[in-house]
């Protein structure tokens, strides 16, 4: 089965087409951003790419912090891959491919700097705000990668940080102020498969990748966070030539959010 689908892919490709009829460099529509789709979360969002359904919400609270940074916030990322979005997830602790989900998600947060950590200070050394994100895919059609990161940062525009007073939150109520946000970093995982390169693969496709790289960039252009899979090995040329796609690509996903 896996022989005759990936032959079948790779003479689509080489007539510059896809087994959905798209172009091997064409996002799948529509792409839409919902926001604030949960009440008992300090932000949230749900995006749409295709059939891929994915939500991420946001929940802060107050810890100490690290000693290396002591006045400075913390962030933590997690996903959960559960059977209601792909039959092949399993229930229980989080696999491989949920961790890797939720560390390439944080890697472009963290890397590009997205947030101002220094403004979540609450008290230097001894209290600071804590970001934490949960991404759950509600159907997983393929490119949970770049449709998580989306849902992430979408999540983030949506927070406002809950009431705090006397060393308590009340998180029945939030005040008008948004997290520090000072980028919007976007993620584009190019494909590779044969010798042809693919963005936004659907579930069959990523069933036949030889490899892949996921480039985290933000506004101006300017590359983040770079994170490789797949079982086959890239060389130079064929790198350049993926971050050059997946910057050029983030601009058309930007205007999104």
């Amino acid at each position: 089965m896996y022989k005759e689908l990936r032959t079948h892919i790779i003479k689509l490709l080489n007539q510059d087409t896809r087994l959905d009829g798209r172009k091997p460099l064409e996002f799948r529509k529509p792409i839409e951003i919902k926001y604030g789709i949960s009440k008992s979360a300090e932000g949230s969002a749900q995006v749409t790419m295709g059939d891929t359904i994915v939500l991420a919400g946001v929940k802060m609270s107050i810890m100490e912090p690290y000693p290396d940074t002591p006045e400075e916030g913390g962030l933590m990322i997690g996903a959960e891959l559960i059977p209601l979005s792909n039959p092949d997830f399993e229930l229980g602790p989080p696999g491989i491919q949920a961790t890797e989900l939720g560390r390439v998600v944080d890697r472009g947060i963290r890397e590009s700097k997205a947030i101002d950590m220094k403004k979540l200070c609450i008290e230097a050394g001894k209290r600071v705000w804590s970001v934490s994100i949960d991404i759950i895919p509600l159907n997983d059609a393929g490119n949970l990668f770049d449709i998580a990161a989306i849902a992430a940062m979408a999540a983030l525009k949506d927070t406002r940080l809950p009431v705090y007073e006397g060393e308590k939150i009340d998180y029945k109520h939030l005040t008008d102020q948004k997290l520090p946000l000072t980028k919007i970093p976007i993620g584009v995982t190019v494909i590779k498969i044969g010798n042809k390169f693919i963005v936004d693969p659907t579930y069959e496709e990523e069933k036949v990748v030889d490899a892949r790289l996921s480039v985290v960039s933000t506004e101006n252009g300017k590359l983040c966070a770079m994170q490789k899979g797949g079982d086959y090995p890239l060389n130079p040329e064929e790198i350049n030539e993926m971050v050059e796609i997946g910057i050029e690509k983030a601009k058309e996903l930007r205007k999104f959010l």
